[in-house]
């Protein structure tokens, strides 16, 4: 399974609090069970949302030529450049 990605992470997120706090709203429930059933229904809702968004199919574009780029050494202003000393 991929790696999900920021869109289905918002979204998902979003479907869990907007459900859960309207599901509260309506039902109207004070108990704890019935408070905890509907968490875990907003939860699977987002949860049912984040994975059947469909995913981008375009790969990233990365050039095979390319190599690992390695930062030169920083020689300048602070570097002890003198030698015999």
């Amino acid at each position: 399974m991929q790696r999900p990605n920021a869109a289905q992470i918002t979204y998902g997120s979003a479907t869990v609090v907007l459900a859960t706090v309207a599901l509260l709203l309506l039902s109207g429930t004070t108990t704890t069970l019935g408070v905890a059933v509907i968490c875990a229904a907003g939860l699977l809702l987002g949860a049912l949302v984040a994975v059947t968004m469909p995913v981008r199919e375009r790969p990233v574009n990365t050039p095979a030529t390319e190599g690992i780029r390695v930062p030169a050494e920083r020689v300048g202003a602070g570097a002890d450049t003198r030698i015999g000393s």
